[in-house]
């Protein structure tokens, strides 16, 4: 007989794993006087970059050249090179630290940080000043600490390679500075296409331009009047959807005041649907690849402090879009010579230059211009100025050019055509395409603000 002792068994132990963190320290590279202090920051990060909290272990690897407390602020001992390393929850990162005698000397970068796309630019500068901050003359040596994330040349031009971060420093003699730089992706490119004045069934115009979209891929957009007369449920069935209906599934419409000559719009709205917004209403907005787009009802009262213009400001607060472009029937600016410029789209324009746009799209003048940028009052300006297109060009009869407006850049009454926008990220390219047998064309590019 044997005699034994019965042990319990109990469940297994569960096995817990560690997350996974990341441990960085800033700034990666400095340079202290000796005597002076400097505080450097690490910061713990888990798997789903979260910062979390931890116990920091500091330590320098030469104590006669700087020494660190428990908290992270260095101080300098004598003039010399060292490595501050901190530890955390198995993690280690370090920062090259220059030591170098009080001669008053004094190296910064501008800007400390910035955030660019994949191959864009961003000039830094490194300045050296003296104790009375008089600046010195002085050949900055550039490096980045990562070529993957960021490029940086002798001069400072910083251009992004690929998504993540990067530190961009700056030595003079023993002085050091840096700066950080953020890379993103640029967002996909698309393409923008339209034009307004359509569609007449007593007309081919529509016809030759509904043709150039079957080869150009895209979002469609109309800028009103898009079927003649009166735009009725029979001229939208009989005259527009045979042409540029064949791109109904990737159009987004503005209204026209043809389009109110039927009651309500009825005729517009039943044909396009919920595409053409709350039938109350008739503006809207929407996004395309990184742009914000916004439509607008120039048929209906624009005022400040109107329903429109209230949405319209408040649509832009929502959506802080680095690009933005609008568009409508009646055109704020216009070298027409059947209707020309519009004052009642003012507070619309307005509203959209205090938001930033870039673009305003228009018909209505049967003809095709195109304006620098400028304020709603028709000031010119570069750095905040909207560009505005003409397109009334979708197949109708063609207008007289009138008296030329101030900042009109491009003008044409001869040619049907679309405009074709691509849009990218942080900028955008323009191309008026003509009809088969016409030769006019303009082209260009410009930046978003």
């Amino acid at each position: 007989m044997v005699v034994g002792t019965l042990v319990a068994l109990g469940a297994c132990p569960k096995m817990i794993t560690e997350p996974n963190y990341t441990l960085t320290l800033a700034p990666s590279a400095t340079s202290l006087f000796v005597g002076d202090s400097t505080r450097l920051v690490a910061t713990l990060r888990d798997g789903s970059g979260t910062i979390v909290s931890a116990t920091f272990t500091w330590t320098v690897d030469n104590v006669s050249v700087a020494q660190v407390d428990s908290t992270g602020l260095v101080r300098g001992v004598s003039p010399g090179s060292v490595a501050v390393q901190v530890t955390a929850r198995g993690q280690t990162a370090s920062a090259s630290l220059q030591v170098t005698p009080d001669n008053g000397q004094v190296l910064t970068v501008s800007p400390t940080a910035a955030s660019i796309l994949v191959d864009g630019t961003q000039r830094f500068t490194a300045v050296l000043k003296d104790r009375n901050g008089n600046t010195i003359p002085s050949t900055p040596t550039w490096s980045t600490s990562s070529s993957a994330v960021a490029t940086v040349d002798n001069s400072g031009l910083v251009r992004g390679v690929g998504p993540g971060s990067a530190t961009i420093q700056a030595k003079v003699g023993t002085l050091l500075a840096a700066a950080a730089v953020n890379v993103a992706v640029r967002a996909n490119t698309v393409v923008f296409v339209g034009a307004g004045d359509i569609a007449s069934c007593s007309s081919s115009g529509d016809e030759q331009t509904a043709s150039l979209l079957d080869n150009i891929s895209g979002t469609v957009f109309t800028v009103g009047d898009n079927a003649y007369d009166n735009g009725t449920a029979a001229e939208y069935a009989n005259c527009y959807s045979p042409s540029w209906g064949r791109h109904k599934g990737r159009t987004h419409p503005a209204a026209g005041n043809h389009d109110y000559q039927t009651p309500g719009a009825s005729g517009y709205f039943g044909y396009f649907g919920a595409a053409a917004g709350d039938p109350t209403k008739g503006y809207y907005s929407y996004d395309l690849g990184g742009w914000h787009i916004v439509v607008i009802n120039s048929n209906l009262p624009t005022a400040v402090g109107s329903a429109q213009e209230q949405w319209l400001r408040a649509d832009l607060r929502d959506h802080p879009s680095l690009c933005t472009l609008a568009y409508w029937h009646h055109p704020r600016f216009s070298s027409g010579g059947e209707h020309g410029n519009d004052d009642a789209m003012q507070p619309i324009w307005q509203a959209l230059y205090d938001g930033g746009a870039e673009l305003i799209l228009s018909g209505h003048d049967h003809i095709y211009e195109r304006f620098a940028p400028q304020t709603a009052t028709g000031q010119l300006d570069a750095s905040k100025g909207i560009r505005e297109f003409i397109v009334g060009t979708g197949g109708a009869g063609l207008y007289s050019i009138g008296t030329i407006k101030p900042n009109s850049e491009v003008r044409n009454n001869q040619t049907k055509g679309v405009l074709k926008l691509t849009l990218y990220a942080d900028h955008y390219d323009f191309q008026f395409v003509h009809v088969s047998g016409a030769s006019f064309t303009d082209s260009g590019s410009g930046s978003c603000h």
